[in-house]
């Protein structure tokens, strides 16, 4: 059973930045793909970013592309997400998730059946 947690969550003024992380309690963390997703008060939660098993094809929502950067660490079983030029709508809580492995990028978040608890992250204007 893979489980997650993520850390580095907080409040931060817009423009700053900030490093999420994510750690999968699994014995081997390149058998998943994995995602973030975030979700804001009042909204629907949405697709952030995903990566393939070997960190080589990140892909971004189109509203954090060029901001954000997933990336992957599986000798430390790490997931993680830098978050720069952060703008007040970035507020939300942001979830780690993965699934098995497969060529498929899924922006869906039903797609996923392992999911971090979620984490709070706060832009100020």
């Amino acid at each position: 059973q893979l489980q997650l947690v993520e850390s580095g969550g907080g409040l931060v003024q817009a423009g700053g930045a900030r490093r999420l992380s994510c750690v999968a309690s699994v014995r081997i963390f390149s058998d998943y793909a994995a995602a973030w997703f975030r979700q804001a008060p009042g909204k629907e939660r949405e697709f952030v970013a995903h990566i393939n098993w070997s960190g080589s094809y990140p892909y971004y929502a189109d509203a954090v592309r060029g901001r954000f950067t997933i990336s992957r660490d599986n000798i430390k079983n790490m997931l993680y997400l830098q978050m720069d030029s952060l703008r007040p709508e970035d507020t939300a809580v942001y979830y780690c998730a993965a699934r098995p492995s497969s060529r498929v990028v899924e922006v869906d978040d039903q797609a996923y059946a392992y999911w971090g608890q979620g984490i709070q992250v706060t832009v100020s204007s």
